[in-house]
């Protein structure tokens, strides 16, 4: 199982940041893609591929709405040549990018649909003009008011022949963009947790979809995003995960109904976490929603602990047969000490268990 790691879009910091992962020995690095509070991560992606020769890199996630699918696949398949095929597109609904646009996560239809279109242009085929409906004709109208000599029958992204094709991860939580990314990704990512009934449960559910859509149903992967932090004190490992554990364990509950499966202790928890929280305190530990979410809450849904317990629970979700995670750290409102204790410890005696 590969063992990934995030960070931010830094167009210059993560010239230091890709190195010492690599170092490290992680597999790969993901960056957010939140254009009002990091970055561009396609710059950030662009610069960590000059400086590293091993390492994944790609968005964790972008999202189908801020860019064209064409644009987002040409915006990977330029990072895709400079890593020399290390890239993978991270994709998502969309969450702080387009809170901050004033805007909810995608509809499911558009989505499928984005997925769709975002497979076919890194293949190297083309999409019809007709099926290219998230552009308004009030802004941009079509292309027949010219009346060109000629023109391009359909959208293809012509320089990228050769390039080799950049797999798609799909993150997931609800039944709906489980079932999509299962007919539509290379791999589905889930943001779960760290329990293995619910990722066993996503599984079982994406498997089921291909199976309807007369897909072979071992032809996906899967992986996870995992909030975890190795430290001995487990009070304090809880609390360094406490931020970034919020914005995930939100995804399960967003629209209101809690999927996958669930005690109703952590229902509630999840309920009360939807109702407390505040966009403007994303992914901060010290947020008012990190402080409704009990110490059982973070056990079951993130790995907190000594190194023995992290290296026991990731083996547990790699028998189930996932074959990637992404610790996501999410440190903002920690103690900065204690985080880098953590990561030490993670990075000297987790990795290498893998």
């Amino acid at each position: 199982m590969e063992i990934w790691t995030s960070g931010v879009s830094s167009p210059r910091g993560i010239i230091r940041v890709a190195r010492d992962i690599e170092a490290a020995g992680w597999d790969g690095l993901v960056v957010v893609d939140s254009q009002n509070l990091s970055g561009d991560p396609y710059v950030a992606l662009a610069m960590a591929a000059t400086v590293t020769d091993r390492i994944g890199l790609g968005p964790g996630v972008t999202n189908s709405v801020t860019r064209a699918a064409a644009v987002t696949a040409t915006s990977i398949a330029s990072v895709q040549r400079i890593a020399e095929g290390r890239a993978v597109m991270g994709i998502g609904r969309g969450d702080s990018a387009l809170a901050h646009l004033g805007r909810s996560p995608s509809r499911v239809a558009q989505f499928e649909r984005y997925l769709r279109h975002l497979q076919i242009y890194l293949k190297g085929e083309s999409v019809p003009f007709d099926e290219i409906v998230d552009i308004p004709a009030d802004v941009a109208p079509p292309m027949s008011e010219l009346e060109l000599a000629d023109a391009p029958p359909d959208s293809k992204i012509e320089w990228m022949a050769g390039t080799e094709k950049v797999p798609v991860e799909v993150a997931a939580s609800g039944p709906r963009v489980i079932e999509v990314g299962a007919r539509h990704a290379d791999r589905l990512m889930f943001t779960l947790g760290a329990d293995t009934d619910r990722i066993a449960w996503g599984i079982e559910h994406a498997r089921q979809a291909r199976k309807e859509a007369g897909l072979d149903p071992d032809g996906i992967a899967f992986g996870a995003y995992i909030n975890a932090a190795c430290h001995p004190d487990l009070d304090t490992a809880r609390n360094l995960v406490r931020g970034g554990l919020t914005t995930f364990a939100r995804f399960s509950v967003m629209h209101g109904k809690a999927s996958g499966p669930l005690n109703e202790s952590n229902r509630e928890v999840l309920q009360d976490l939807r109702n407390a929280y505040d966009m403007k305190k994303h992914t901060q530990g010290d947020s008012r929603q990190a402080g409704v979410l009990t110490p059982d809450f973070i056990d079951r849904f993130a790995i907190v602990g000594p190194p023995e317990r992290c290296i026991e629970r990731l083996q547990s979700l790699a028998a189930l047969g996932l074959d990637k995670v992404i610790i996501s750290g999410g440190r903002r409102g920690a103690d900065q000490e204690a985080a880098k204790e953590a990561q030490v410890l993670m990075e000297r005696e987790v990795l290498s268990a893998f």
